[in-house]
């Protein structure tokens, strides 16, 4: 055998991770399991029921809330004002 013959039989018995990447085909699959699960679990963050999404948009309600309640506030205000001066006005 000569040395071009042991190097292409050396070539051929590697799995196509370990020519490519350097990585066995166990440790491929492990890493690309992490990667996946990993990216699953950053896309539920940003996206799912609990994210920051959603966060976001309860803490956009709540500041719409409170500018309600301060309109509302000055608006009963007013009516009550309007009332007292109509009992005033009706009491004499």
């Amino acid at each position: 055998m000569n040395t071009e013959e042991l190097y292409e039989e050396i070539d051929n018995s590697q799995s196509i991770t370990e020519k490519y990447l350097g990585l066995s085909l166990g440790k491929f699959f492990v890493l690309l399991l992490i990667v996946l699960s990993s990216g699953i679990y950053i896309g539920i963050l940003l996206f799912g029921d609990n994210s920051l999404e959603v966060l976001l948009s309860i803490e956009d309600y709540e500041t719409y809330l409170q500018s309600e309640i301060v309109q509302l506030k000055s608006e009963n205000a007013e009516l009550q004002k309007e009332y007292f001066e109509l009992n005033e006005i009706s009491a004499h």
